[in-house]
């Protein structure tokens, strides 16, 4: 959601940063709105001022002993067209919330113009991508060989984009998110969290996914929706608060399902397991001072960084343009891993500062140390990581010439010693 205080008096800076998303100004339409509803405010204002002097003069009418008809009629009057008033002004402000919940935050000053992916920016390539003495198979064929990723049996089960893994391709989507999570909250300081994978409307509301993302989540016939990322529970988590200053940085960790209808994505990666319908996530959420949320950024996406090193994965960080960042961010960092099966870096995180615009939507706050008022906390998130294209991403790049895959080292103590699956 966007400060209404701020637009007033920043009209220009809005429109430019909408513009900057593709979007036409919205400005005048929301300060026309605004100026319409402030006058109906104060109009009902200085009504209930002067209907409160009419009740004194009621009742000093009656210490005198004079008629007071016409005082009461004057008071009924009044409360009526309060009642209308409050009516139309309960309607606009209905109207502005709507039009600028249907707005996405404004990118950063250092975001790159453009208006998709071919104006992100590539800020640092790490790692060297492996060389195979064979042309190095894609995921779905080494899974398939394996025995042990099966499309069709998930197809039976449940239609397209889902998959059925077994044995130690199982165990190891099993390794991935234990060491992930190992890593985040032994090393990292986060918190881990079990959060529900069902939530109500205004939960998906606070974080931004509704209303403009309702075709890309499942709706359940009780009207809750399946979590298309552990980012709408936690961040939640301070929905409605005041936190102290004292406390912040909050940072949690969560390992969940993921569901998602990828409704825009139709004939997309409709082979192999890039893009399914449920996946498992190792999600990081912080919640900071807004002084804080630059930093933190880098800090959030240095840590999903270093389980792609530890991994021994190559990869690259991207700072995503204005036309190409999710609907809730002012800035985003995606680290791409080098998949040798398709000769291209893909996506594999997404670290994001979202500022004060969930806040605004889910009324999260903190109360500053020196006591003065509250001030909207900053959000962020971030993948740490997907675990499915990090089990792609092992298996693209740690096969070998007769099928088999190796473990990566790091992993090996959640394999129970197993160093190559074959």
């Amino acid at each position: 959601m966007h400060d209404l205080r701020w637009i007033r008096e920043h009209p220009d800076a809005f429109d430019r940063g909408l513009g900057r998303r593709g979007l036409p100004p919205r400005a005048a339409t929301v300060l026309e709105l605004d100026r319409q509803w402030r006058e109906l405010e104060t109009a009902a204002q200085e009504s209930q001022a002067r209907r409160n002097a009419l009740s004194r003069e009621i009742g000093a009418a009656k210490a005198r002993g004079e008629p007071v008809d016409e005082l009461l009629r004057q008071v009924q009057s009044r409360k009526d067209s309060e009642a209308a008033t409050a009516v139309r002004a309960a309607a606009l402000r209905r109207d502005i919330d709507e039009l600028l919940a249907g707005l996405p935050n404004l990118p950063a000053e250092d975001v790159p113009d453009g208006a998709d992916e071919t104006a992100n920016k590539v800020l640092r390539t790490v790692g060297t991508p492996p060389h195979f003495a064979f042309t190095p198979a894609p995921h779905e064929t080494i899974g398939e060989r394996l025995g042990q990723m099966d499309f069709a049996a998930a197809a039976k089960l449940s239609g397209a984009r889902f998959v059925v893994l077994s044995g130690a391709l199982a165990r190891l989507e099993r390794a991935l998110g234990q060491f992930m999570l190992d890593l985040h909250t032994g090393e990292f300081g986060y918190r881990e969290v079990s959060p529900p994978y069902l939530v109500r409307e205004e939960t998906a509301f606070g974080t931004g996914n509704l209303p403009k993302a309702a075709e890309d989540m499942f709706r359940t016939t009780d009207g809750l929706w399946l979590i298309p990322t552990a980012e709408m529970p936690l961040t939640n988590l301070v929905a409605g608060d005041i936190v102290d200053e004292a406390a912040l940085p909050l940072r949690f960790a969560a390992w969940t399902p993921c569901f998602r209808s990828e409704a825009g994505a139709a004939g997309r990666d409709t082979r192999g397991m890039i893009r399914q319908h449920q996946f498992e996530k190792v999600e990081l959420v912080s919640i900071t001072r807004p002084e804080d949320s630059a930093a933190e950024h880098e800090r959030m996406t240095a840590c999903a960084e270093e389980v792609l090193k530890r991994l021994g994965l190559a990869y690259r960080v991207v700072l995503l343009s204005a036309g190409d960042m999710g609907f809730a961010a002012q800035k985003t960092y995606d680290l791409e891993v080098w998949l040798p099966g398709q000769g291209a870096y893909r996506e594999i995180s997404s670290c994001s500062n979202c500022g004060a615009f969930q806040a605004l939507r889910m009324k999260a706050r903190y109360r500053p140390a020196d006591g003065k008022g509250t001030r909207p906390v900053h959000t962020l998130n971030g993948s740490g990581l997907a675990i499915g294209r990090t089990l792609i991403a092992i298996l693209e790049n740690y096969q070998q010439g007769n099928g088999s895959v190796a473990i990566p080292e790091a992993l090996q103590p959640y394999m129970n010693g197993q160093s190559v699956i074959e």
